[in-house]
């Protein structure tokens, strides 16, 4: 994404309830935007285009919609708003689009697979197997070349092509070096100028890991449950089992120099005031969807083994997890 340059030809990988709100304001902000979707999505965004409800109101964009990268061509910058699963299979087949100029954003819950690159410490040189096995994703997906986006809002999708708004606006949009970082506020600008709040952080992996702090113990829970947040964190039993995940998980931060500026029943205490909600991957779960358990969770016992910290807690809930998501094939 060239920071002098308007418009700038964006492609959105993935038109679900985050992408197709990402898609959508970048239209808005006046960019080339396309979509890389498949099957019915694919069908709808071409049929009928683009549709975002917001309470009362319903808007319609236009995107070029192609389930064919090598059609779409290089572009300026390249939005991964997949689930965090599927990009190891997909990320090869992206790179007609991934130019020596193009910027990757990653919009995905998780660790994104840039995140050790050019992170300096115990990390340096290495990639994480739970979300870049063989580092097969950033040999497609240039980590040099990629930018993060946490998402803080909720949205939904009623039917392929059709996104609902929820709670929440926020972005927060960074590059993990210098190198990028007038890519990141131009990325910014444009999510702005198409309607969301936008924060420009200068510490974007403290975000990234921030956010998956908060979800990386009441969404397993919640999958192997079929528990609403407030049920785990009233139950004395798994209230505690949430704490000892995060304090593992925590450990884990100090040895990266990454600190969330909250101690767990800190931020359990912003949980509980969120009430009575079902986390995505109970939702995923109930809907039949693959559950994002290796960017959510597995990446907590690899790093663990990385760096010496025991995660006894994550070890055993990941390994519940992943029998419950085999046999529900999911």
């Amino acid at each position: 994404m060239n920071p002098a340059s308007r418009p700038v030809r964006m492609v959105v990988v993935g038109a679900g309830a985050i992408g197709g709100l990402i898609a959508a304001a970048a239209v808005r902000a006046g960019h080339t935007v396309s979509v890389l979707a498949r099957g019915k999505t694919l069908d709808a965004l071409r049929t009928d285009g683009l549709k975002v409800i917001d309470d009362a109101h319903e808007s319609v964009v236009r995107v070029n919609a192609s389930d064919e990268p090598g059609a779409l061509g290089v572009q300026d910058c390249v939005v991964i708003a997949l689930k965090a699963q599927t990009l190891p299979a997909i990320a090869a087949s992206l790179q007609p689009m991934i130019g020596p100029d193009t910027v990757i954003v990653a919009a995905m819950n998780g660790l994104p697979w840039w995140f050790p690159h050019g992170f300096a410490g115990p990390l340096a040189g290495q990639h994480i197997e739970a979300i870049d096995p063989g580092g097969r994703v950033s040999a497609a997906l240039p980590p040099a070349r990629s930018i993060g986006c946490v998402v803080h809002l909720s949205s939904s999708t009623d039917r392929p092509g059709v996104v609902r708004r929820g709670r929440g606006n926020q972005l927060i949009v960074g590059a993990p070096g210098a190198e990028l970082a007038a890519q990141a506020e131009a990325f910014a600008g444009a999510m702005r100028a198409g309607g969301f709040d936008v924060v420009l952080s200068d510490a974007i992996r403290t975000e990234i890991w921030a956010k998956l702090w908060g979800n990386m113990n009441m969404n397993p829970l919640s999958a192997l449950t079929g528990s609403s947040a407030d049920r785990l964190l009233d139950d004395p039993l798994t209230h505690a089992l949430v704490l000892r995940m995060m304090e593992e998980a925590a450990a884990i931060g100090a040895r990266l120099g990454l600190s969330t500026g909250k101690s767990p029943s800190e931020r359990v205490a912003v949980t509980r005031k969120l009430g009575a909600f079902k986390t995505s991957m109970l939702q995923d779960f109930e809907a039949g969807r693959p559950l994002e358990v290796e960017p959510i969770l597995g990446v907590f016992p690899e790093l663990g083994r990385k760096l010496n910290v025991p995660t006894p807690f994550c070890d055993a809930v990941l390994g519940l997890l992943r029998q419950r998501a085999a046999n529900s094939g999911l």
